[in-house]
């Protein structure tokens, strides 16, 4: 799904969140309303990465916690064929001082606990950005 010329950022937020995958269905349950340790997650949420003649261009994270900057991406089949753009994809959150964790949809349903437990692991291993110190 591709961003209408027309259609805002938070539109066509709006409209990934409604076409879900079913894997990224299975993690939103698990992360929202806080229920990974406290820490808020925000779902198909645009990250500005970088302006040309003043339209900005934005990456869409399947998941979001700004308060330790973490993206979690959940990798289906299509990634396969696309491993170099997200590498790319990566750098340039990397540069914009974010951890991305990828997931793929056969960790989602072979072991869901594993995958919280990874998350869990980020959460706790990277300092807030907010922190003093």
């Amino acid at each position: 799904m591709r961003p209408d010329q027309f259609m805002t950022p938070t539109a066509f937020a709006r409209r990934l969140r409604q076409n879900l995958t079913p894997e990224e269905r299975i993690m939103w349950n698990l992360l929202r309303n806080r229920k990974l340790m406290g820490y808020k997650f925000l779902r198909q949420h645009p990250i500005k990465v970088w302006e040309t003649d003043g339209h900005y261009h934005f990456y869409y994270a399947d998941f979001y916690c700004s308060e330790k900057r973490l993206v979690i991406e959940i990798d289906g089949l299509i990634h396969c064929l696309q491993e170099d753009y997200d590498r790319a994809r990566d750098v340039i959150m990397i540069e914009l001082n974010l951890q991305v964790l990828r997931v793929s949809n056969e960790e989602v349903n072979g072991n869901v606990d594993g995958v919280l437990q990874k998350i869990t692991y980020y959460l706790n291993s990277s300092p807030s950005p907010f922190s003093m110190g």
